[in-house]
């Protein structure tokens, strides 16, 4: 199956969760400036993408559904290097 075979609800739903992720990165990023004494004033806007992880999870559940996938595999996908991932976020529910 393909992503051009999804419905127009599941087409809605993923817009729905893209506007939603890239209003989480937008809210958690933060904008770090450092001064350069050769090249001026460099400004970036850092992300932290871990905030957005359940709705990242939200995304693979949609997806997961629309190919058919086992709970098992949308566990592996969702679970797959979490403590890498997710560093320090992912213990502090344990404190």
């Amino acid at each position: 199956m393909s992503l051009s075979e999804l419905s127009n609800a599941q087409l809605k739903a993923l817009a729905d969760k893209g506007r939603k992720i890239v209003n989480n990165l937008q809210s958690h990023s933060t904008l770090v400036e450092t001064n350069f004494a050769k090249y001026g004033r460099l400004r970036i806007q850092v992300f932290q993408p871990r905030e957005a992880k359940p709705i990242i999870d939200e995304i693979d559940e949609l997806l997961a559904k629309h190919y058919g996938f086992t709970e098992e595999e949308l566990d592996f996908i969702i679970n797959y290097d979490i403590k890498y991932r997710m560093g320090d976020k992912l213990n502090e529910g344990e404190q």
